[in-house]
């Protein structure tokens, strides 16, 4: 690359930021920070909504794991990622009865008053932890097209990318980050399409479409996981979840179904970019679209960064304004206080810290795709806790008995401790598929079990009293 290319790449970067920050509207008030009103007070139309959510899921990552798969498995690999999509319209049908039926106002509220303030407390310690590994890991994704792991490239245009994404997060918070998600859901279509229009062509769809085999020794398993994982991974997701309550049930309801169904086809036609590298003979790495993308010219080189740019962009302005939220708004929930008068000066200041403390496993060169399978396993134990809070009445301990149980087998298997007789079938994933099914039906089951227990009174620790 030519030192002027070299400066024309990095120049998009502070462009990107400069018109974001230009376009996006400010919020005047703590409805337009939090909640995403306009200065009428109005919400979000459930076409912005629907937008923001779609491209607020295609995390630059996640095209990345996506095709990475692809090259390693074919269109199983591909088809085993975009199932994580799923997790959208689960999460607006549950959302739409826990608003419906339960009267619930956010996620954080209603754990509060179905399951006490201390299965509050690790929920959103959890959703902390999700957020966190959301800066690094797509910051990293960013910082792979302008120089190798670890490189001054690699840092310094991670850094830059997260300057200029925070720069216009801290106009608007919420309002300002649906506003901009439009604007990169679009633009993030365009250039998706043309990447694909590059690479595509050099195949028949016949002979993309039959690389790969149904097979759990060849990308299956993984399918299986992320079938699992749909039914608990998008709760401790608040760039989701947030998402679900700021609009009318049904309008939202719409744009989550809508929304998830663009995001699987999207995932699933970038994951095509890596079974042409398949079929190229491209080495397997942790950047195949990056690799691809080196040999499409000037021109191919500049289109996958706007992808990778617009998508990453709308997940770090959407987890910095969650994190905001959680911060300001629903931790003061959880001592019985009213958030403070001054919360979104105190979102604003969480949204910096993230910013900078959010970097350091990207500086570190952390392994991306951890930051799916890992946090995924940890928190299967939330599927019972939202999937069947209708059958029982207020109980902790049912929280505790399902939640635990998936945060220690997540640990373990992250520490690579589960027992290798756990796994189902020999694929690079099988220990990874049963802890998943043998802990979902553990945590389901630790979630009943009080309902067999003698009647008692229980605390906010699920501790009898």
């Amino acid at each position: 690359m030519s030192q002027l290319q070299g400066l024309f790449f990095w120049g998009f970067l502070l462009v990107f930021g400069i018109v974001m920050y230009v376009v996006v509207p400010r919020s005047k008030n703590e409805a337009g920070f939090f909640r995403g009103q306009d200065d009428q007070g109005r919400p979000a139309s459930e076409w912005a909504l629907m937008m923001s959510i779609f491209i607020s899921w295609i995390f630059a990552k996640s095209v990345t794991n996506a095709a990475n798969l692809g090259a390693t498995y074919g269109v199983v690999g591909g088809l085993a990622y975009a199932a994580y999509w799923l997790s959208i319209p689960v999460a607006g049908l549950v959302i739409y009865r826990l608003r419906t039926r339960e009267g619930a106002t956010g996620l954080v509220p209603f754990l509060i008053g179905k399951y006490g303030r201390g299965a509050a407390l690790a929920f959103s310690l959890a959703i902390l932890i999700r957020l966190f590994n959301e800066v690094w890991s797509n910051t990293a994704v960013v910082g792979g097209y302008y120089g190798a792991s670890g490189s001054a490239g690699f840092i310094g245009s991670a850094l830059l990318f997260t300057a200029a994404v925070l720069f216009y997060s801290l106009k608007g918070g919420l309002r300002s980050s649906i506003f901009s998600d439009v604007i990169q859901a679009i633009v993030f279509i365009l250039f998706l399409g043309v990447v694909l229009a590059l690479v595509l062509p050099a195949h028949s769809p016949r002979e993309l479409l039959s690389q790969g085999t149904f097979a759990l020794d060849s990308g299956g398993d993984l399918l299986l996981v992320a079938l699992l994982q749909t039914l608990s991974y998008p709760f401790h997701d608040p760039v989701l979840t947030d998402r679900g309550f700021i609009t009318r049930e049904k309008s939202m309801l719409r744009a989550f179904i809508v929304a998830g169904v663009l995001g699987f086809v999207a995932i699933f036609a970038f994951s095509l970019v890596g079974v042409h590298a398949r079929l190229e003979g491209l080495a397997a790495s942790g950047n195949v679209p990056a690799e691809v993308a080196r040999g499409l010219g000037v021109a191919g080189f500049f289109a996958m960064i706007v992808v990778m740019v617009t998508s990453a962009g709308s997940t770090l302005d959407s987890t910095f304004t969650s994190l905001s939220k959680l911060v300001a708004r629903d931790l003061p929930l959880l001592a019985g206080r009213l958030p403070s008068p001054k919360a979104m000066t105190i979102g604003a200041l969480t949204m910096v810290s993230f910013a900078l403390l959010g970097n350091l496993p990207m500086i570190a060169g952390t392994d991306i795709l951890k930051a799916t399978t890992i946090s995924g396993t940890m928190v299967i134990g939330l599927a019972p806790i939202f999937l069947f809070s209708g059958r029982v009445g207020y109980s902790p301990l049912s929280f505790h008995l399902a939640f635990w149980p998936g945060i220690v087998l997540g640990l373990l298997q992250a520490l690579n401790l589960i027992p290798p007789n756990w796994a189902i079938g020999s694929g690079k994933y099988g220990i990874l598929l049963g802890t998943n099914l043998y802990g979902l039906v553990l945590c389901t089951v630790g979630f009943f079990l009080p309902l067999a227990l003698p009647r008692y009174r229980l605390g906010d620790t699920g501790v009898a009293a």
